[in-house]
């Protein structure tokens, strides 16, 4: 998260604006059935990456022709959801996905109805092609009732190495406004097929 300064070959650190809040693999953050625990009406997650968490032991059992196993972490992020989704809550997720998709895209997407769309979330795929002219954040994120996102930091090997949270006003609905407009142009899970 440096800048590369020509003259001395040193990093410089950025300073990250006042927004946000950010928070380290190793540091004890809300978690994810925290935050959708104590939504009230929606959480909203775009997800803008080809490539995430593909250390998945279901994504790599997927990829060796095995039977996937359970995995405690996903069948926590289920009940969370489920839990929110029979208070009312509404869960929307759109993927923005290169085409041709490449396979960690095909095992999410052959895995959706049993994972996501089961537990009440709706889900909507937006080929990248269509979002062109989008104003989208640099990275995925959530919005939680319209007033706290939380935005997630990954490697370039598709790892989550942190998360950044805002309750800015602005921020908030910079990122609603984003998702809207993604959600507006995606296909829904039952429509989207892959070649």
């Amino acid at each position: 998260m440096g800048a590369t300064s020509a003259a001395s070959g040193a990093s410089q650190q950025r300073t990250i604006p006042a927004r946000l809040r950010t928070y380290g693999r190793g540091e004890s953050k809300p978690s994810f059935a925290e935050l959708i625990g104590e939504c009230a009406s929606s959480a909203f997650h775009l997800e803008i990456h080809d490539w995430h968490i593909t250390d998945d032991p279901r994504f790599l059992a997927w990829k060796e022709g095995r039977r996937q196993p359970e995995v405690p972490a996903g069948r926590a992020f289920q009940e969370a959801v489920q839990d929110a989704v029979a208070r009312g809550v509404q869960v929307h997720r759109v993927r923005l996905v290169s085409e041709p998709v490449n396979e960690y895209v095909r095992w999410e997407h052959s895995i959706t109805t049993e994972h996501n769309l089961a537990i009440g979330e709706a889900v909507r795929w937006l080929p990248r092609a269509f979002a062109s002219t989008l104003t989208l954040p640099g990275n995925p994120f959530w919005v939680f009732d319209g007033r706290l996102v939380r935005f997630s930091i990954f490697d370039g090997n598709g790892s989550v190495v942190g998360h950044q949270f805002s309750e800015s006003p602005e921020v908030a609905s910079l990122c609603s406004a984003a998702f809207e407009a993604a959600w507006d142009l995606a296909t829904d899970h039952e429509d989207y097929t892959l070649d």
